[in-house]
């Protein structure tokens, strides 16, 4: 029970003196473009809770959801195919990149002109931008394999999807998880971008509507929005996390205990 309490407190400590700073300074120094917290958490059940979720939210957490998918299971396998090759790494590392230096919203009047203002486009954006993570440490991770694991693998003749999957794989997988860590805000924030763009649902969409209507209260409920989303995906990443990595982290408390 202590401990819980102690974990409480920790979590909610920052976030509770920083909404008493900013109400003490809403008090101090008024400002239009700065709502008071109690406006704004008004303002946030007001507009958000009823339509706007099955209109905005929804839509957005599915063009998110099946690009992150998309760009980690391509960025896994791909990196899986380029880590294991040494030619093959040769002769797609300056192609990757090229590719990752590209701003993916730089690319979004293209990429509406090529595949046109659509749901495909914005998912396009969304994995054309946070594949790269996922993609790079995998190699890292794939090159960085056990010697002696590869070894004992040739010795009992494990080779081919076998070696992948019982060797490959939960070797690189610590790295793989880092790449997917650094990847899911850039999916969060491309996915808000994207939709920004000739669009007419969504969270980026409302946001940038309710800023060129001067909807001040409502247009920070829609970041206060974006914020519990990506808490929730970190919360949700940290426990598929432990549930994958259980044996890494029961090796990191085992060399710590000693």
């Amino acid at each position: 029970m202590k401990k819980t309490l102690i974990g409480a407190a920790y979590a909610l400590g920052l976030p509770i003196i920083l909404v008493l700073l900013w109400w003490i300074s809403t008090i101090v120094s008024p400002n239009f473009f700065v709502p008071t917290p109690a406006e704004l958490f008004t303002t946030f059940f007001e507009v958000w809770i009823g339509e706007r979720i099955w209109l905005d939210i929804l839509p957005s957490l599915g063009r998110f959801a099946i690009g992150a998918i998309i760009a980690i299971a391509l960025g896994v396998i791909v990196g899986v195919l380029v880590g294991l090759n040494r030619d093959l790494r040769a002769f797609t590392e300056p192609v990757f990149e090229f590719f990752r230096a590209l701003p993916p919203p730089v690319l979004i009047p293209v990429l509406m002109l090529l595949v046109g203002v659509s749901d495909e486009m914005k998912i396009f954006v969304i994995v054309l931008g946070s594949v790269w993570p996922v993609l790079l440490n995998t190699i890292e991770g794939v090159r960085a394999a056990d010697p002696v694991q590869n070894d004992t693998s040739r010795s009992y003749g494990i080779h081919g999807f076998s070696r992948v999957r019982y060797q490959v794989l939960p070797g690189a997988s610590p790295q793989i998880l880092t790449g997917v860590r650094q990847a899911l805000p850039i999916a969060l924030i491309l996915m808000v971008i994207s939709e920004m763009f000739a669009s007419s649902s969504g969270l980026g969409f409302s946001i940038v509507q309710f800023q060129r209507r001067f909807a001040i209260p409502e247009m920070w409920s829609g970041i206060l929005v974006l914020g519990l989303i990506g808490i929730a995906v970190s919360f949700v990443f940290r426990f598929v996390e432990r549930r994958i990595l259980r044996w890494y982290h029961g090796l990191k408390d085992l060399e710590n205990a000693v």
